[in-house]
């Protein structure tokens, strides 16, 4: 009983810390709202969580800026975004399911040096891509964006870790007793049994493609191939002439977290299911 007494004085804390976590996440989401439906003028000369009228006003204006430059960045960071983390996902569910499963010369060594580069952000290699890519010319083009996202060491390792506990030994047994080679195996058994963590790994790849802004930064000149990231950086350079593109900015910002949003929303059922769900039912 004491401990039970001990435990309901402490949830009014613990639901507190929550509560402050989730102010701090979601304030700025609110402040981008908000601001987005201010005018130029109002931007700073009003109260910062007062809302305005002028929302639609602004997405227009952004719209009609260089006959839809920022929907061509969007498209452009849907293209590097989706396709590069449905590529990282399906090279690290690969990657993952070999070391959980196989037994190989030299596996624990290719696994720590994975591990290593799990500790290496991703701002250091962005030269040295930019070396690599610029010796085969394949600088300022979609590739030059979309080839250093294949590879994600930290997808490999989650995938090495829901391989590990979601896939039985038994029934990929039973499916090369099946008469079922590696690459059926893989595909017909292996990804089901994995789809939750795959999922996870391409949420997280997604939302860091998303947001990169070094890489293609130091990547790509010609502003019809920029991302979002880096097309708003420039927008927010030119509103030290023109405060007008302040307003742009900050609407365009708005803008594109809805993806994000609407990607997490459509995928979080698939969180809901048990990892080791696929290995019961099959």
């Amino acid at each position: 009983m004491s401990v039970m007494t001990a435990a309901r004085r402490r949830s009014p804390i613990a639901t507190g810390l929550l509560l402050l976590g989730a102010a701090y996440c979601l304030l700025p989401v609110l402040w981008v709202l908000i601001a987005s439906s201010k005018s130029s003028s109002e931007l700073f000369s009003t109260f910062t969580l007062a809302p305005s009228t002028h929302l639609f006003d602004n997405l227009a204006d952004l719209s009609g800026y260089r006959d839809g430059l920022y929907w061509r960045w969007m498209a452009n960071t849907a293209l590097y975004a989706g396709v590069g983390a449905a590529a990282s996902t399906l090279i690290s569910a690969m990657a993952g399911y070999a070391l959980a499963k196989f037994e190989f010369r030299g596996k624990s060594f290719v696994f720590n040096v994975i591990l290593a580069g799990v500790l290496v952000p991703g701002v250091i290699l962005a030269i040295p891509q930019y070396l690599l890519l610029a010796k085969v010319g394949m600088t300022n083009t979609y590739w030059a964006v979309l080839l250093p996202s294949f590879i994600s060491p930290y997808g490999i390792y989650l995938a090495r870790i829901f391989a590990a506990a979601s896939v039985p030994t038994e029934i990929l047994e039973a499916s090369r007793i099946d008469g079922a080679g590696d690459w059926r195996t893989f595909g017909t058994v292996v990804l089901p049994m994995m789809r939750t963590g795959l999922v996870t790994v391409f949420l997280f790849q997604f939302v860091a493609i998303w947001n990169n802004f070094m890489l293609p930064y130091i990547m790509l000149g010609d502003d019809k191939l920029y991302p979002i990231t880096v097309g708003l950086n420039g927008l927010l350079n030119q509103g030290a002439n023109q405060p007008a593109m302040y307003t742009a900015v900050v609407t365009g910002a708005f803008v594109s977290i809805i993806p994000l949003i609407a990607l997490f929303l459509t995928l979080q059922r698939y969180w809901q299911v048990d990892l080791a769900a696929g290995g019961v039912k099959a």
